[in-house]
């Protein structure tokens, strides 16, 4: 085969079949993104200051420096743990290690669970990487071997898994894949994305992806089935921090570098729905998750607060909020605009909504949230950033305070070490918070110095939340 006919082949994304061996160093580096390979890549010994992954785009500083990455799988019930000799797997709730593989000299900096099978999708990291950043290797673990490869000329940020696709996420650009056969599906350009902002749902019954846009603060969702249609949504006016969609695929909430707003859009209609605030000093969101049933959201930051917010019905302001692309093979796109846009802390909203039709107005009853209030006045025309901030967005519902200089039992991260005064006062490393599959009220919450948290929040009064577990895995 021609060198020329093998390089086209991997630019239209198609599967390498070859079984010879891997392509030669100087083939390698003129390789295009997206190719593919059977065969497992040799251990890469890279330094960890020449791979391409900046600490700052890792968006954590580990305590335990053998840990590299941390990860839910896609209903909160495990997590995994990258870290520089290999990876382990525990269940979340009730909290145990179920398993563990150490590599000889090989670190893990990405590790990707689907569900509670044997698949799992690995990225080398640490000083000593496993296998190249630039590559996503598929792991089955019952045969205790890679069985595919996606090789890419950068390194790889994010990779997100379900039973039908892989994602696989770039500092400017995604690839999503079939799992069955490997072949490219879709690709689509980012704003840049060096913490691999993404989310995908996992859910049979419909498949959505939510990942920036095109431009600052810009949210793009891709609803594959039933619709194939992209949404965009300009969610903030600053640089997006986080995405999640819940679990349908139906919700998508959004955080922006200021840390201080957090917003939920319907992915369908774009609509803005909630407009959640955090607090009044930027902060760093490092994680946010919906519960099964939508009702409640938790966000984490590194101020060690642990914020759940209660989803009320309805939204703050009707309409749409961003551009519907459906995509079709012989015509053209169509666009559908909207006419709520980010401002700011706040929203400005139109009265009208892209058929020019006026929503009627609301009952005058007095409010009973602020959110609700919010809707009320938006209703009778009044743009929503002349009103108070404290009336722009609802506060959270339930709150934990994680405090290093105490016992464990009150939330605190369980021991003191002279590392943690690498930060500032009220700075606290990467964490991760998910919903307990157990109970709808639980939530557990694992932090980058290997500590492990399982809170319960009153659904009924809200206020402080208790810490009922405390453990280490790190």
């Amino acid at each position: 085969m021609s060198t020329s006919s093998s390089s086209s082949r991997r630019r239209e994304g198609r599967v390498d079949r070859e079984a010879n061996g891997t392509n030669g160093g100087g083939e390698e580096e003129e390789e295009e993104e997206g190719s593919i390979s059977s065969q497992e890549a040799p251990n890469s010994a890279t330094p960890h200051h020449l791979r391409g992954r900046e600490e700052d785009s890792r968006d954590a500083f580990f305590f335990d420096e053998s840990l590299q990455h941390l990860s839910f799988n896609q209903d909160g019930g495990c997590f995994a743990v990258g870290t520089d000799s290999g990876f382990r797997i525990f269940n979340a709730d009730p909290f145990k290690e179920t398993f563990r593989r150490d590599f000889d000299g090989g670190g893990i900096g990405i590790v990707e669970m689907l569900f509670r099978c044997n698949i799992l999708a690995l990225v080398g990291g640490g000083a000593v990487p496993k296998y190249s950043p630039n590559k996503v290797m598929i792991w089955d673990d019952h045969q205790a071997r890679c069985i595919g490869e996606l090789s890419f000329r950068v390194p790889v940020r994010t990779v997100k898994l379900r039973r039908d696709k892989i994602v696989v996420v770039l500092e400017h650009k995604i690839y999503v894949y079939n799992f069955s056969d490997l072949k490219i599906v879709h690709q689509t350009d980012t704003w840049g994305n060096p913490r691999g902002i993404c989310s995908l749902s996992p859910t049979q019954e419909s498949c959505a992806m939510a990942c920036p846009g095109l431009t600052r603060g810009q949210v793009r969702v891709e609803l594959y089935e039933p619709q194939n249609v992209t949404k965009f949504i300009q969610a903030h006016d600053s640089p997006l921090r986080c995405v999640v969609l819940s679990l349908d695929g139906s919700l998508v909430a959004t955080a922006s570098e200021k840390g201080t707003l957090v917003r939920v859009f319907d992915c369908h209609s774009g609509c803005l729905l909630h407009e959640f605030r955090r607090g009044t000093d930027r902060a760093k969101i490092y994680s946010l998750a919906f519960s099964k049933e939508k009702e409640w959201l938790v966000c984490t930051s590194d101020k060690g607060t642990v914020h759940v917010y209660r989803m009320p019905e309805g939204s703050i302001a009707g309409g749409g909020n961003g551009t519907t692309v459906t995509r079709g093979n012989n015509s053209s796109d169509n666009i559908a605009s909207y006419h709520y846009q980010a401002n700011g802390d706040g929203y400005t909203a139109s009265s009208k909504n892209s058929s020019g039709y006026r929503a009627p107005p609301q009952s005058p009853m007095t409010p009973k949230s602020p959110s609700s209030m919010l809707q009320s006045v938006i209703s009778m025309g009044v743009s929503a950033n002349v009103l108070p901030k404290y009336l722009q967005a609802e506060r959270s519902f339930a709150q934990f305070r994680m405090n290093r200089n105490g016992d464990a039992s009150t939330g605190n991260y369980g021991k003191t070490d002279d590392r943690t005064s690498e930060f500032p006062e009220n700075s606290f490393g990467f964490c991760k918070a998910s919903f307990s599959t157990s109970k709808e009220n639980r939530i557990v919450v694992i932090c980058a110095d290997g500590s492990y948290h399982k809170l319960e929040f009153d659904p009924v009064k809200g206020g402080s939340m208790s810490s009922v577990n405390y453990g280490r895995f790190g």
